[in-house]
């Protein structure tokens, strides 16, 4: 199976032009794999949209047979998108060089305002959020908050839903979430052995993300902007918090 997951984008209603046809785009996929593979079998395509929580789309052969599901926040897309997206698919699927071509015109449409904000919108209508409390055994998440919002952001920063997460998760030690106005912080540091200060900057991170959103460049993603960086640095116990995180 190959899949294509890019990241969420972060959208209002929107006129869209009329979208592909399954027929359309079976031919388009039937056609750009006999490009790739001029001397091979083409399968048959069943290609339909489907309700993804994100934009993704996914490409699967079972038995002779190619099932591609792509996110219904596609539907209207350009057919010069859709046959980058059939490209891709594609040539992840039976490992050929992705065309740079394809893969900039794919990036382009991704980053583009009006996916970005369909994007969000249909992460907060489909997607769930697992909400435990900010109210840990050792550490209060609201309390925490409201002292750093007056010590470094003058008390102008708006209070998101603060919650410990629902597991003790190792991978993801904290994160903001745009589409649902959430700051989730890794339960495994509600411990009596976390420095306060570790906490304190887990949540202070993710409170830059609130005041410095994601933003685009060209076809890239700015996660961390010198605003937000330069901000960063001014918490007292920077380097000594980070060393705790990375001996954990």
């Amino acid at each position: 199976m190959a899949e294509l997951n890019p990241y969420p984008a972060l959208f209002a209603e929107m006129e869209l032009p009329p979208p592909a046809s399954p027929q359309t785009l079976e031919q388009m996929f039937a056609r750009e794999c006999r490009r790739l593979r001029p001397r091979s079998t083409v399968p048959e395509f069943d290609v339909r949209f489907y309700p993804f929580t994100g934009i993704n789309t996914t490409i699967r052969l079972r038995q002779g047979k190619a099932f591609v599901r792509l996110s219904d926040m596609l539907e209207g897309a350009p057919p010069s998108v859709l046959h980058a997206i059939a490209h891709i698919l594609l040539a992840k699927l039976y490992r050929k060089p992705i065309e740079p071509a394809h893969a900039a015109r794919y990036r382009r449409h991704l980053v583009s305002d009006a996916v970005c904000r369909r994007a969000e919108q249909v992460r907060r209508s489909r997607g769930r959020k697992n909400i435990s409390t900010p109210q840990g055994t050792y550490y209060n998440l609201q309390e925490i908050f409201e002292d750093l919002n007056q010590r470094f952001f003058d008390g102008l920063l708006g209070q998101p839903i603060l919650t410990w997460s629902t597991q003790a998760a190792r991978r993801m030690l904290g994160h903001y979430d745009a589409a649902h106005n959430t700051i989730v912080v890794s339960r495994i540091f509600d411990t009596a052995k976390t420095p306060r200060y570790a906490v304190e900057y887990l949540l202070f991170h993710e409170m830059l993300h609130l005041k410095h959103p994601v933003t685009v460049r060209g076809t890239r993603r700015c996660v961390h902007s010198r605003e937000f960086q330069r901000e960063e640095r001014t918490f007292p116990h920077l380097e000594k918090a980070r060393r705790f995180l990375k001996d954990m």
